[in-house]
């Protein structure tokens, strides 16, 4: 596994053990919010925008940017997150 993959799944982890974000939780996120915060600090990575940006889904104190590997990681995370959530949804219809 990258390196890269490997803090992507490693921040999944912290966010599920660390956050509290149970697959209840996640799956409570219908509208695409986690899929737009992760756009949200993709964009962050590529230079700095208005925090938090246009587009953040929750509210401003949410907003955590760091430096540029960790927002990718975060997004890389968010969008996990997103496609589990896409699964479970899937195999429950």
């Amino acid at each position: 596994m990258s390196t890269g993959i490997a803090a992507i799944a490693a921040e999944r982890l912290r966010q599920i053990k660390a956050e509290g974000w149970t697959t209840e939780h996640d799956d409570a996120h219908e509208s695409g919010a986690m899929a737009r915060a992760a756009a949200c600090y993709a964009q962050e990575a590529g230079g700095r925008l208005v925090h938090p940006p246009r587009g953040w889904p929750w509210e401003k104190s949410w907003w955590k940017p760091k430096d540029r590997r960790s927002d990718l990681v975060r997004a890389g995370a968010l969008i996990a997150a997103e496609i589990e959530r896409i699964d479970r949804a899937v195999e429950k219809s």
